[in-house]
């Protein structure tokens, strides 16, 4: 009973951040969403190519069950999964993630949370492991690269929040005035320190 409770609480988190990776793209226009937008050049657009890749393999290749869709070898991994190329839409990106999303959550119900399981990428002796201890790392990428996400959009325009019904309207003069807040509470501790 706890199994089953804790694969549906998992994968119930797992959608939710899916969901909300790819509401960050919403209303982006196509070079702001592929855009780099730190020294490392992470975007947008390719976090979500990165995350539909990280699940194709994890729920795929580790439990024996290939991705329908194809995929370079892990071996042959060039950071392409990173960014988004001229020739790529956004509509790709966004379908073959969907796609992937059916496939990994055919693994899920399919298997048991015991299921075994293979990394080769993985040192030994963790390339061993299960569909529990699966769902719990791509859970940790997916919430990773969503916070990730979040941060980019809020520095892109602004918007911030896991959800639209949870997104509240812009208050410029409330947000400079708490950043101003933490920014003379900051230089304070500096001088006190220097």
């Amino acid at each position: 009973m706890i199994d089953e409770f804790a694969k549906g609480d998992l994968h119930g988190r797992l959608r939710r951040d899916r969901e909300a990776l790819l509401w960050k793209l919403d209303g982006l226009s196509e070079y702001d969403a592929r855009r780099p937008l730190t020294a490392t050049g992470t975007n947008l657009l390719g976090l979500v190519k990165h995350v539909a890749a990280v699940e194709a393999r994890y729920f795929g290749e580790v439990f024996d069950r290939p991705s329908p869709q194809p995929l370079p070898r892990w071996q042959d991994h060039d950071g392409s999964d990173l960014w988004a190329t001229g020739d790529e839409t956004r509509d790709q990106i966004i379908e073959s993630y969907r796609r992937t999303w059916e496939h990994s959550d055919a693994t899920i119900n399919e298997l048991p949370l015991d299921a075994p399981g293979h990394v080769p990428w993985w040192p030994e002796p963790y390339s061993h492991t299960n569909l529990f201890a699966i769902m719990v790392h791509v859970l940790s990428e997916s919430v990773r690269h969503a916070g990730h996400a979040d941060i980019l959009r809020e520095g892109l325009d602004g918007r911030t929040g896991l959800r639209a019904e949870h997104e509240q309207r812009i208050d410029e003069e409330a947000r400079a005035a708490y950043c101003t807040k933490i920014e003379e509470a900051a230089r304070s501790a500096a001088s006190v320190k220097g």
